[in-house]
């Protein structure tokens, strides 16, 4: 698959970071890359994408759960590989990841990780989260702040999973998709 939009060369990405004050992990990243077009726009995305990473209050389990399932309900290849990453790294044991994918199912995941893909599966289905799972969620996220967090993230990592997706931004050289084992969600099928 390639890209729709090309990427914009690294030296002129970490240049890019560089000034404006963003890590150059970031601008070597093919996300990043493709938004490097439109300056304005790396600084406003990545602004928020790194608040939302590095200044979180909302639970960084929760956080990466919903961000994993966002990932493969859409069918959204990169956002699940870099976020396998972001989840084991943050120390979210790989069961609990993989169970993300059937979570209704799954016999490992708290209340809570309950509550929040509940509320991500109505938002991801076109819906407002009703009244019974924001009643939920409020139980693990009781703080405003976290409670408004979630939602922004909620949006920005469905932002980030369309642009992706439709833009068909590529992974780095090097980097295996859909960790651990490969297996592949029906909605990123055949296209």
């Amino acid at each position: 698959m390639t890209e729709r939009v090309k990427l914009v060369p690294v030296e002129e990405t970490l240049r890019m970071a560089a000034a404006l004050g963003l890590p150059e992990r970031n601008a070597r990243g093919g996300a990043f890359r493709t938004l490097a077009h439109n300056p304005d726009l790396v600084k406003a995305v990545y602004g928020q994408l790194l608040t939302l990473l590095f200044k979180n209050r909302f639970d960084t389990r929760l956080r990466e759960l919903m961000i994993m399932r966002i990932a493969w309900v859409t069918g959204s290849v990169y956002e699940w590989t870099q976020h396998w990453h972001v989840a084991t790294g943050a120390g979210i044991p790989e069961d609990v990841i993989l169970a993300a994918r059937d979570w209704t199912n799954a016999t490992n995941l708290t209340a809570a990780d309950r509550a929040i893909l509940t509320a991500t599966d109505e938002s991801l289905a076109g819906k407002t989260i009703s009244d019974a799972a924001w009643a939920e969620v409020t139980k693990y996220v009781t703080d405003p702040a976290e409670q408004v967090e979630f939602v922004v993230a909620l949006g920005n990592w469905t932002l980030f999973s369309i642009m992706l997706r439709n833009l068909r931004i590529p992974l780095e050289d090097g980097i295996t998709p859909w960790p651990p084992d490969g297996r592949i969600p029906d909605s990123a099928k055949g296209g």
